[in-house]
């Protein structure tokens, strides 16, 4: 189907509302396979208006007389409104956003026709393969290896082609491994932490069912990684479903390790809650941070009753708890839920930033996401098809990843010296997970990429992203090296909303802000003057 046949009305003259505190634009309105803009015309000083249309989650439009409104509710929550001349204008772009802004096809979708200046494609798709983390683990240990049992993704098709496993483990028990764990995903290293020499594993649940099946090579899988750590290491199977919730999957397939089959491995049950649960927290926090009528007291008893920051800090709190359990007990932990590609990889990443200080710079937190969330198969073509707005409300949508990026706000608040990067960074990823001009988070695998050839026929956000003119909004410019872990209070009362993304577009830039942007001048005058700030990396909580 061509865009064209999509597009009843090509142009029509309008009026754009963008917010509170953004002047009101007028213009030729136009619409094309991809976008949106607004031509304010040749006497006016601002520029043209842009505006992705699979940024669009819900539409609504309404006429009166011989005119038309149609309001945008925006998948980074912005909300716009467009007053157009003429009822007919109105319905026909209407009608042309919706099916534009719906269009399910991954290859017609716009990062495969972007083509910015100074980027080449293949850019930045290296930057960070398995491969890469590979050889940093080898220079630790000698205990793991990389295989590449999955080339095909025959074994499992949400795994990249390369995962790390324990060198004592062959292809051939690996295969056997797969079998016997939900979709494939069997036990592999995320993060091997060289001070203890210990690990931390992800997969899904193993498929005991109702027989309580055993598979030797899983047992043996888990053994090898306790003896590849050190002499008498222990293990803590970390399940992120309640006990009840992993007993009653046993009836449908699933299960959980049993105690006599694993020796070694202690089970915990740290729930946290996934799928749609989560967006419906998500939406009413939305909804709460967009009603400005209401009296303090109500707002505030609103933002209890979503849930939101009770589920932030259940997801810190299990992190610390595979944190605690890798650098301080000295053990080797395996996360798993169900499938293992939502709340799982939600802690593993958690646990790298708390106790890795590598991650916790521009570069390794890039590759942080990659290897964690994009490589290791999270859903992000099923889970971000739409944000808080949209009128459907699809199971398989949740706002998982955005909940990691709230927690690593929140890591960042408490340690305001330790992180490279800035809330500039996250508020870039949540935009580009949920509707970007790049390939990085397009499907839901590295199959899938495969399939559709991303990598070769879109650029890659980190190439976007790492040009020297993004860097400024992105970095932190407080940043010191701190070579500890940093273990974040996890009590309700030192956790905050995050006012830069929920409070985004509703209210005028914070002090705060505005200081920041100071602080940056100040740093930036000093190193100019040869003069560094100096301060302890072992920072205070805020």
């Amino acid at each position: 189907m061509e865009f064209s046949e999509l597009i009843r009305t090509g142009r029509a003259q309008a009026k754009l509302l963008r917010g509170p505190e953004a002047p009101p634009l007028r213009g030729t309105l136009c619409v094309t396979g991809h976008h949106l803009l607004l031509s304010p015309g040749p006497q006016a000083t601002s520029d043209l208006w842009l505006l992705l249309l699979r940024r669009v989650d819900s539409i609504e439009k309404r006429v009166s007389g011989d005119s038309g409104t149609i309001t945008l509710r925006c998948k980074d929550l912005r909300v716009l409104q467009l007053d157009i001349e003429g009822v007919e204008a109105t319905l026909d772009i209407a009608r042309s956003i919706e099916a534009l802004s719906s269009l399910e096809s991954v290859i017609t979708s716009f990062p495969f026709f972007y083509r910015p200046k100074g980027l080449r494609l293949g850019d930045a798709w290296h930057f960070h393969p398995p491969e890469r983390y590979y050889k940093r683990v080898a220079r630790e240990t000698n205990a793991w290896r990389l295989s590449e049992v999955n080339e095909d993704f025959s074994l499992c098709p949400s795994y990249p082609r390369a995962v790390i496993v324990p060198r004592a483990v062959d292809d051939d028990a690996l295969a056997r491994c797969a079998r016997f764990r939900q979709g494939g995903r069997f036990p592999v290293l995320s993060y091997h932490h060289a001070p203890s020499g210990t690990v931390l594993l992800r997969s899904s649940q193993p498929l005991t069912g109702p027989q309580k099946r055993r598979c030797a090579e899983d047992e043996e899988l888990l053994r090898a990684a306790l003896a590849g750590a050190r002499p008498g290491a222990r293990g803590f199977i970390l399940d992120t479903r309640s006990a009840q919730a992993a007993k009653q999957a046993r009836v449908t397939g699933g299960g959980t390790e049993a105690k006599a089959a694993y020796p070694g491995w202690k089970r915990l049950h740290r729930p946290l809650e996934r799928g749609w649960p989560l967006q419906e927290s998500f939406v009413r926090l939305v909804e709460a941070c967009g009603d400005l009528e209401q009296s303090m007291d109500r707002w505030l008893s609103q933002l209890e009753a979503c849930h939101w920051l009770a589920h932030v800090k259940e997801a810190l709190s299990t992190a610390c708890l595979a944190a605690q359990g890798v650098g301080r007990e000295g053990a080797c932990v395996l996360v798993h839920g169900a499938e293992g590609t939502d709340s799982t990889l939600l802690v593993t990443s958690l646990a790298q930033l708390i106790l890795d200080p590598s991650s916790r710079t521009m570069a390794g937190f890039q590759e942080l996401v990659e290897r964690e969330w994009i490589q290791a198969g999270h859903p992000f073509q099923l889970r971000c098809a739409h944000s808080a707005f949209s009128h459907a409300r699809p199971k398989h949508e949740a706002p998982t990843f955005l909940l990691f990026l709230d927690c690593v706000w929140q890591l960042g608040r408490q340690f305001p010296l330790s992180l490279e990067f800035g809330e500039g960074l996250l508020l870039a990823l949540f935009e580009h997970a949920y509707a970007s001009p790049f390939g990085t988070f397009l499907c839901s695998s590295e199959k899938e990429r495969c399939l559709c050839e991303v990598r070769t026929r879109t650029h890659s956000l980190w190439s976007g992203l790492n040009q020297p003119k993004e860097q400024r909004k992105l970095r932190n410019p407080l940043y010191v090296p701190n070579p500890l872990a940093i273990w974040p209070s996890v009590e309700l009362q030192t956790l905050r909303l995050w006012q830069g993304l929920f409070l985004r577009w509703i209210r005028p830039p914070e002090p705060s802000e505005v200081a920041w942007e100071k602080v940056w001048q100040i740093v930036t005058d000093k190193k100019t003057e040869g003069c560094e700030p100096t301060v302890s990396a072992s920072e205070p909580r805020l």
